[in-house]
């Protein structure tokens, strides 16, 4: 039986860009994004520094060689089911970069979260209104 796939609604930047994510290297980045978290390549390009766009669901971000940190960077992605989109993690072969289930507040709006860190050092948060 297929597992049931959470889906991406949006994602916001921790820095500014979304579409701008710094890693070092985007050949050795681009498998995990694809085998790991489930996105795809919809565009690449090599001007005026190597960049690819990449998607799942509806959802977009881009991953670019600018020279930014990525330990400093990363993406909150909120999930229609926390708890199915960690389940797909772990099915996909994720174990010691992801985080456990855990409550956050931000605002008036509390969510359920779960924090995985790609090889590249950028950190994602999956998140659940509760």
């Amino acid at each position: 039986m297929e597992q049931p796939k959470a889906i991406l609604l949006q994602a916001w930047p921790y820095q500014q860009d979304k579409l701008n994510l710094p890693v070092q290297n985007l050949e050795s980045a681009l498998p995990f994004y694809e085998t790991a978290l489930g996105f795809r390549v919809v565009s690449r390009t090599d001007l005026p520094q190597k960049s690819a766009l990449i998607v799942r669901d509806d959802l977009q971000i881009g991953l670019a060689e600018n020279g930014g940190d990525p330990t400093q960077d990363g993406c909150f992605f909120e999930v229609d089911d926390v708890s199915a989109a960690l389940a797909e993690l772990k099915a996909r072969g994720l174990t010691r970069e992801l985080s456990g289930l855990s409550f956050q507040q931000h605002g008036d709006v509390s969510w359920q979260v779960f924090f995985v860190v790609a090889p590249d050092g950028l950190c994602y948060s999956y998140g659940q209104r509760q």
